[in-house]
Formats: structure tokens, sequence, C-alpha cells
């Protein structure tokens, strides 16, 4: 697969915090995260190493290839150093269609799922 987009930042809730939230979007009713648009479906856990990785298969049914994978490590606040990578299969989509998924998955993550956190 081919990396089209990575971006790494930090969040205020500990590793295993953010893989639960990585891993079950809707086991906390009170802090709802995983706002989906028209074009989109909930990705399913492809693979998951402890609180250490998670990849989820794709968000879109136009792009069934797509893989979004997650690294996190702890960070010296006592929080996750979240790193999300996109990853596509050939052809790699024109790049109008790549930022429109880097910026989806950045809103999901550093802000929906931030956000959800308190911060």
């Amino acid at each position: 697969m081919i990396e089209a987009g990575v971006r790494t930042r930090a969040l205020p809730a500990p590793p295993h915090v953010v893989a639960t939230s990585l891993v079950a979007p809707d086991s906390d009713p009170a802090r709802p995260w995983l706002h989906l648009l028209d074009d989109e479906r909930r990705p399913t856990v492809v693979e998951r190493r402890s609180s250490e990785l998670v990849i989820w298969s794709s968000l879109w049914p136009s792009r069934p290839d797509a893989r979004v994978r997650f690294d996190l490590a702890p960070d010296p606040t006592g929080g996750t150093a979240l790193t999300w990578t996109l990853l596509v299969d050939e052809p790699v989509p024109d790049p109008s269609k790549v930022g429109h998924l880097r910026k989806r998955i950045n809103q999901l993550i550093n802000a929906d799922l931030r956000y959800s956190y308190g911060q």
C-alpha cells in the first residue's frame, strides 16, 4: 500500500484510552465523536496490537482499498502521541480526493476525538 497522508498530534488521553476509543467509538455514549458524512461508512478494525496500533478499514465506499493506520505512543504529558497514516492501493487518487480524505481523518481524529476528551 502507498502512504497518501500522515500526521502526528498529541491527544490528552493515555494510549489505552485512545485505543479503546478507536476500536469502540460508541463505548462511551457521553462522548460521541465518530460523526460520519453521507459518503462515509463506519470502519471496522482490521488489526489491533494492544494500545500501540489500530488499523481501520476504509471509511469510503468509493475507495474500499483504503486503510487508516493509527500508531499510539505515550507522550511526556501523560497523553498520547497519535500518528494516523492513510494507506491506499494503486492508482493513487487525484490530489483533490487525497486532500479530502486527509482532511476527513484529521477532522475525525484531531478535532472530534480530541474534543470528546474535553480539549
